[in-house]
């Protein structure tokens, strides 16, 4: 399993070497402006934080704690996370390395609960959690500090209630209150573990869930995690198969889909040693069908595993026993459904990014040639001719000069419209638009006592939410139609051949907030909760829908205003050049005038600057090519052992 991501680390890192030789280039060639500039470091941005995101969900006692510890983390010699009878998962942890932090688990109080922020509020703000270092020396103290995650406090029922763990209605929670009124809850609402690992500093994330309720009560996972996540395994127990709460969770919140994948744990409990093999893997398939008819799959994307026997026969190198587990197929069913689909969603960025950067340095290449041409004809054209033809061309030119410079200064008029279009803009979609949103449907929720009037200003936020990305994109086509018609107009008057502007699309936020209101509606569009205390329950989730939808705005917001400064960008990049190929000609001419300088070397001259702009054309095309042919490279399979 290390391998196989180590191939997917050296696939990125060989297409971004490839990447910088190509802007590296480009900078040196005087090619690289400020929107071409920005589209690099964002593709190169892409590369180098991708993440891959697994998320584990399952019941508790189905071994889920111990199938991380197989696939990853048996290189140990022993179990890293917490693995015993009964809940080991108090609340939800990610597995990560980020190279900022020390290896450290950092931990949120449950108390921050009762805040209307949702757990990704928290995530830059330090103060906010509780960290504790990790001796990576040590596997043991690792493993007792691991065992934070397992906490649990008792609770009066009202603050269990104010937290959106508690409901009266649920009778297996009242069974749980003791004589003191008091229930069990966890000490913890999120756990962080950053560690070293080799696959995690590969960008991989691993998410452990604690258990099913979790998922009606803990917006984040139904929010944010495993919605966002690459690859979801779902884990039954094989003894017990499918039962409702595995229906309901997998109907409502995972399904069947790309990165979808089933495992069937614990099938050792199924090996009857009075029975022959042959006989025990007919019942395991027995099993693995009857689970895939429940859940509406081919039996082929149910994973019959041993999630126990693999830790102990890689720890032990037993051969035997790891074959016997079944894990080395849903290693490879793992690695297939994250890479390759990966890979091919960060071709398609890139080859889309780079046949944008080759066509706007292709202009600039084709306008700096087109100068080269003019100029070396206007220089012909003075062989024979006079001291007075000479000074003629040189007045001429100068007149072009000052009439080029007299239209830049009525393009300050049309930067000012820019400049009030560009404020309007905010006035839909900026942050202090999306927080006014947000405190209206709290004051809204705060003053109803039903699920039912709650709901409809959560549906108002989204509809608001959609209608200022439709008032937006208006303005932006309205932006965009303006540049373009003044770089038309700036083209004819100069001749200039100008790429037009790059435009900018919201459609990627707003199939976010459809994404975000439909997972709301799968959790409260019906009068069934998994945990029905639905006002304080539905007041926790908007806090979850609220931080995202800021989220959505905020990377709207960078992306406008990365796109108000640079689409000007190629006109100025035109401006630079044509001004200095005016000046170019001017001094010239001015040499030829005074006699400093004979004509035939200023046209010899001219002829290998020419000639070095056909050599800078085939050099970037080598290493676009370079690159192509980086990202074409295969992330290869390594073979199970």
């Amino acid at each position: 399993m290390v391998q196989n991501f180590e191939h997917y680390g050296a696939w990125r890192q060989g297409v971004t070497r490839a990447l910088d030789s190509y802007r590296d280039w480009a900078s040196a060639a005087e090619l690289l402006d400020a929107g071409t500039a920005q589209r690099l470091e964002t593709a190169r941005s892409r590369l180098q934080d991708d993440r891959l995101s697994v998320a584990f969900v399952a019941e508790f006692s189905r071994g889920k704690s111990e199938l991380i510890n197989a696939l990853f983390f048996a290189d140990y010699g022993q179990r890293i996370l917490p693995s015993s009878a009964g809940r080991t998962t108090m609340c939800p942890t990610e597995l990560m390395y980020d190279p900022a932090f020390p290896p450290c688990i950092r931990l949120l109080p449950i108390e921050t609960r009762a805040l209307n922020l949702s757990t990704s509020d928290f995530r830059d703000d330090p103060d906010a959690w509780t960290t504790l270092t990790l001796n990576l020396d040590s596997p043991g103290q690792m493993h007792d500090t691991f065992q934070q995650v397992s906490l649990t406090r008792r609770a009066s029922v009202a603050e269990a209630k104010s937290f959106g763990l508690y409901d009266e209605d649920d009778q297996d929670l009242a069974a749980t209150v003791d004589a003191n009124g008091t229930v069990e809850i966890s000490m913890w609402r999120h756990a962080i573990i950053n560690f070293p690992h080799p696959l995690l500093k590969q960008g991989l994330v691993i998410v452990d869930t604690p258990g099913l309720n979790a998922i009606g009560t803990e917006p984040e996972l139904t929010l944010n995690l495993i919605p966002n996540a690459h690859a979801v395994l779902f884990i039954l127990a094989a003894e017990t198969g499918v039962t409702k709460s595995d229906i309901e969770v997998w109907r409502n919140h995972i399904g069947p889909g790309p990165g979808r994948i089933v495992v069937l744990n614990k099938i050792d409990a199924m090996w009857d040693e009075l029975k022959s093999d042959a006989a025990n893997d007919a019942e395991i398939a027995r099993q693995q069908t009857s689970v895939a008819q429940m859940l509406a799959l081919d039996p082929g994307q149910v994973f019959p595993v041993s999630a126990q026997k693999a830790l102990v026969g890689k720890i032990n190198g037993d051969m035997a026993l790891l074959k016997k587990s079944r894990l080395n197929a849903l290693e490879t069913a793992l690695y297939q459904e994250l890479i390759p689909a990966r890979q091919e969603i960060i071709r398609t960025q890139l080859s889309s990014d780079l046949d944008a950067l080759v066509s706007a340095q292709g202009v600039l290449l084709g306008a700096r040639s087109r100068d080269m041409v003019e100029q070396l004809q206007e220089l012909k054209s003075l062989r024979g001719k006079n001291h007075g033809v000479v000074s003629h061309m040189m007045k001429r030119i100068d007149v072009e000069k000052k009439e080029f410079d007299a239209s830049l200064f009525k393009l300050q008029g049309t930067r000012a419209v820019f400049s009030t279009l560009s404020n309007e803009l905010y006035t839909t979609l900026g942050m202090d638009v999306v927080q006014h949103e947000i405190d209206t449907v709290r004051a809204a929720m705060q003053s109803t006592r039903f699920t039912t009037g709650m709901r409809t200003p959560v549906r108002h936020f989204f509809d608001q939410a959609r209608k200022n990305l439709t008032r937006s994109e208006a303005q932006i086509v309205e932006i965009s139609a303006m540049m373009e018609s003044m770089y038309r107009k700036f083209s004819a008057e100069h001749g200039l051949s100008l790429a037009m502007p790059m435009g900018l699309s919201l459609t990627r936020y707003r199939d976010e907030l459809n994404a975000i209101e439909a997972v709301y509606d799968k959790q409260f569009g019906t009068a069934t909760l998994l945990m029905t205390s639905r006002n304080t329950v539905l007041e926790r989730f908007f806090d979850s829908i609220a931080s995202r939808v800021r989220r959505t705005f905020r990377a709207a917001n960078a992306d406008v205003e990365a796109w108000l400064k640079v689409i000007m960008s190629p006109l100025e990049a035109q401006i630079r050049q044509h001004k200095d190929q005016l000046k170019h000609r001017l001094s010239s001419i001015q040499r030829i005038h005074d006699a400093t300088d004979g004509l035939e070397k200023n046209i010899s001259a001219f002829e290998a600057r020419q000639g070095d702009i056909d050599k800078v054309r085939a050099r970037l095309q080598q290493l676009a090519g370079a690159v192509t042919a980086a990202m074409d490279a295969p992330a290869p399979l390594a073979k199970a052992a």
